[in-house]
Order: C-alpha cells, then sequence, then structure tokens
C-alpha cells in the first residue's frame, strides 16, 4: 500500500486490520509511505502493534525498494499522492513527480511482476459539470495541476491494462471527510476555525458546489473493487451530499450556533471548478456498494482527529 500514512490510506490500513472492510482482515500489509508533508505515523498509532502491519520509509519512485516489496505481494493499492489543489497551483512539478511519475514506477513494477493494482484517483479528473453526472464514461477535463496529474495517472493505468494486460482497476471518488484529515483541506479547516471561534475563508463567493462521501464508505468502496472488482474497470465514489460551499459553511456555523458574520470571503482561487457530481451507478450494481454515513453527524469526530494531530 502507498501513501499508507495518509488520510485515506491510513484509514483503509486501520479498518483493514481490524477486519471491517469487506474481504476480512488480511494477513500482512506492508505500508509505503515518504512522510512528507501530508503522511503523518500518528495516524497508524492503533495499529503500529499489529503482527500483519509492515512500515516501510521510502519514494515510490525507488524501483529498486518498490520492486522488492511488490514482489512479496499479490496487490498493490495506490493511495500515495501530492493531492492539495492549492499546492498544485503554486509547485506543480511536484504534482508530476509523485502523481505521474510515481504512478508510471509502480505500474512497470507491476507489469513485471504480474500484480493487481488499484489507482485511488479523484472526481475532479471530469472538471467541472454545469449540470448532470458524469458516469465512468465521461471524457475527462482537468483544470487544475493536481487533477491533470490524477487524469495522467488513471491515463497510464488504462494503458499498462490495454497494451500490456495489467489487471488495472481504478476509483474515483467525491471529497472526503472523516477522521485525521489535513487542516489545509476545506471541512477541517472550517472545523477548526469555528471550534476555535476564528472566521472561516469563503472562495468568491461560496457557490461551487462538492459532493462528500466519508472516508469510511470510500474505503468499503476500494475493498470491494480490490476483491470483487474487473480488470481494466474504473468505478465512481460518491454519495447524495452534495453542497454548495456556502451552504456547507452555514450548516456548520448553525451547528457550532455561530452567526454567517464568521464568513470571510476571500478572491476566488486560479480556475477553480464550478461543480463536480459523479454517478455512482456502477458501484453501486456491481459491488453491492452504497455509502452509509453522513457529513454533519461526522463533525464530532473530524474535530477529535484534528485535535489528535495537532
Amino acid at each position: 500500500m502507498t501513501g499508507g500514512a495518509g488520510f485515506i490510506g491510513s484509514e483503509f490500513v486501520r479498518s483493514s486490520l481490524s477486519g471491517s472492510l469487506f474481504g476480512g482482515k488480511p494477513s500482512k500489509i506492508t505500508v509505503v509511505d515518504a512522510l512528507t508533508y501530508a503522511g503523518d505515523m500518528r495516524r497508524l498509532s492503533t495499529v503500529s502493534r499489529n503482527d500483519g502491519l509492515v512500515f516501510v520509509k521510502a519514494d515510490i519512485k525507488e524501483e529498486l525498494v518498490m520492486t522488492s516489496l511488490i514482489a512479496e505481494h499479490d496487490a498493490i493499492i495506490h493511495f500515495a499522492a501530492e493531492s492539495h489543489v492549492d499546492r498544485s497551483i503554486e509547485r506543480s512539478k511536484d504534482f508530476i513527480q509523485s502523481n505521474i511519475v510515481g504512478t508510471h514506477t509502480i505500474l512497470e513494477i507491476a507489469k513485471n511482476l504480474s500484480k493487481v493494482v488499484v489507482l485511488v484517483s479523484t472526481d475532479e479528473v471530469y472538471g467541472s459539470l454545469d449540470s448532470g453526472s458524469a458516469d465512468e464514461t465521461f471524457p475527462l477535463k482537468p483544470a487544475s495541476p493536481y487533477s491533470a496529474s490524477k487524469a495522467a495517472g488513471d491515463l497510464l493505468g488504462m494503458a499498462y491494462a490495454t497494451t500490456y494486460g495489467l489487471d488495472v482497476r481504478i476509483t474515483r471518488s467525491a471529497n472526503n471527510y472523516g477522521r485525521y484529515q489535513d487542516c489545509e483541506k476545506l471541512l477541517p479547516k472550517l472545523v477548526t476555525n469555528l471550534s476555535k471561534n476564528v472566521k472561516i475563508p469563503i472562495y468568491g463567493d461560496g457557490s461551487n458546489i462538492r459532493n462528500w462521501i466519508h472516508i469510511q464508505d470510500h474505503c468499503e468502496a476500494i475493498a470491494r473493487v480490490l476483491h470483487l472488482g474487473s480488470a481494466g474497470e474504473i468505478y465512481n465514489i460518491g454519495s447524495e451530499e452534495s453542497y454548495r460551499n456556502i451552504d456547507l459553511a452555514k450548516l456548520l456555523l448553525d451547528y457550532f450556533r455561530l452567526s454567517e458574520d464568521m464568513i470571510e470571503y476571500v478572491t476566488d482561487r486560479k480556475g477553480h471548478d464550478f461543480r463536480y457530481a459523479i454517478n455512482s451507478d456502477k458501484a453501486t450494481k456491481l459491488l453491492n456498494w452504497k455509502p452509509k454515513r453522513k457529513l454533519l453527524d461526522s463533525i464530532s469526530e473530524i474535530l477529535a482527529g484534528i485535535q489528535f494531530l495537532s
């Protein structure tokens, strides 16, 4: 598992080792993480002594290291990625190296060793939609260096599936929320600020729309893709919960019993996509998967995770 000390990867590790995900508890998980700004070993503290977990600090682009590790396993779940859109606008080279070159390294090794690869991607590769929702056949139209780098990784994966017959499966999820998320992300930033009675920044007029999914629902879907998915297939992983950013902010203000004076409108991000929306019917039908959790029921969990990492 690459990026297993990150937000989503660590949840998958914890849930897998507890046996709560589809497919049951694996005999062994090897986590590879370079522990850059997004990786934090504290996320794995509850399972660090588990006999089924091996941790290796390494860069996924280190071919010799990755080859020796991948050779010992049946499948690779590739979580490792640079993922913050604002950072990608200022430092795009880091995203190219991690999300494209790093993904290519994983695919090349998997091809040579005939391993299954699950690439964990994002709904942002579809770009902004004025209406409707994107299914897995929808054309890719990434707008940021981040989403472009993820789209490139997806295309590499599909190319390896087509050209070499590699068993590649791709998930594209909506915005995640849950325990131990980085405070630079939208929802933890809003929750952190409001819990401290600090104003919350909202880009532009706040009309941008995002779909939200709990990290545990996402990880359950990934487990089902690993055990039930098919080679060369893509699976959208979304939910019924979509909010304008301003409406999400107001819901949180109500939760914390604060006024709308706490909202601070800031200059909009360059190339800010207006609306993301994905159709997850394929995952529901073929994987027997549906999201179970609701965003507003998870605020205390989000806040506890933020406090744990602070």
